[in-house]
């Protein structure tokens, strides 16, 4: 399947979600939660935002210098923005990570290390996020509490299995995989905490510790194929509040405030892509030497 096929798979597929979703829920609760953005919403979203991209550029150098390719945490998070930017524009959520792994890798003359360090980061962050997500639905009340003891079960025979079979990453020594946990472990605090304030800005007021198991449970579910984040995104979030009985329009709501924070927090990016083609535009093109002459003719 050819990257313009998936593109517009992923568009269809976005499109239908809201579709559905505008069926069943009609438009009040996307107006609603477009109404409930302000200042103080977008600025506490501008800051959380500096920390996870703070946090996931220091996860990605931890990696990167465990596989040889190292890079500043300046650079780091200038190329986080930017790469964070890119996934939420464009079709396939991935885009940004491969433009700032193909960029370290020719930065750094070795791609196919700087891509593996790129997927290893992102792998890891994820790891990290499906184990929290498990603890806080294990310890907290939520719809799904009575499956967790199996899901729990299930991921720590696929640990042990891969322990077992598989051999620990070149860059996975103890100090690195600290460093990588940590980092991953605040990303999805600071993502949670995000959550949180889209949904009271959209009203819900039921408590924190009721709120978070369907704060990380969507979480889960945001990583859909879509045009960024939206569709899918909003229907995993009305699933959980239904679930939850908190209603499915609220649920819509907060997704959408969610949605807003999550872009404008991302403009930085667009930032650190002007300045970054503007300096390739004003970069002098090498000048080719002459050809050699030959010897003159007798």
């Amino acid at each position: 399947m050819s990257r313009y096929t998936r593109a517009w798979l992923q568009l269809a597929g976005s499109a239908i979600a809201i579709t559905v979703l505008v069926w069943r829920v009609g438009t009040s609760p996307f107006l609603h939660g477009v109404q409930a953005v302000n200042g103080g919403v977008l600025a506490a979203a501008a800051a959380l935002a500096l920390l996870t991209t703070v946090c996931c550029a220091w996860r990605w150098k931890a990696v990167a210098n465990g596989l040889g390719v190292g890079l500043s945490l300046r650079a780091a998070v200038a190329a986080y923005y930017q790469s964070i930017f890119l996934n939420l524009t464009l079709p396939g959520g991935v885009v940004g990570d491969v433009h700032r792994a193909v960029s370290h890798g020719r930065d750094t003359r070795d791609v196919g290390r700087a891509l593996r360090a790129v997927v290893w980061e992102r792998s890891a962050g994820q790891v990290v996020q499906v184990v929290l997500t498990v603890v806080v639905l294990l310890v907290l009340p939520s719809p799904v509490q009575r499956w967790m003891p199996l899901v729990a079960g299930g991921l720590a025979i696929a640990a042990l299995l891969v322990v077992i079979v598989g051999r620990a990453p070149r860059w996975a020594r103890p100090r690195t995989a600290a460093t990588v946990a940590l980092a991953s472990a605040l990303v999805v605090a600071g993502h949670a905490a995000t959550f949180l304030i889209a949904a009271r800005a959209a009203g819900t007021t039921a408590p924190a510790d009721r709120v978070l198991p369907l704060a990380l449970l969507a979480m889960l579910l945001m990583v859909l194929p879509s045009i960024g984040g939206w569709g899918p995104r909003e229907g995993a979030t009305a699933w959980v509040f239904g679930l939850a009985g908190l209603g499915a329009q609220q649920g819509v709501a907060t997704a959408v405030v969610y949605g807003v924070m999550a872009f404008v927090a991302s403009l930085p990016g667009a930032a650190v892509l002007v300045v970054s083609w503007s300096r390739r535009a004003r970069r002098p093109e090498p000048i080719e030497p002459p050809p050699a002459e030959g010897p003159a003719p007798a």
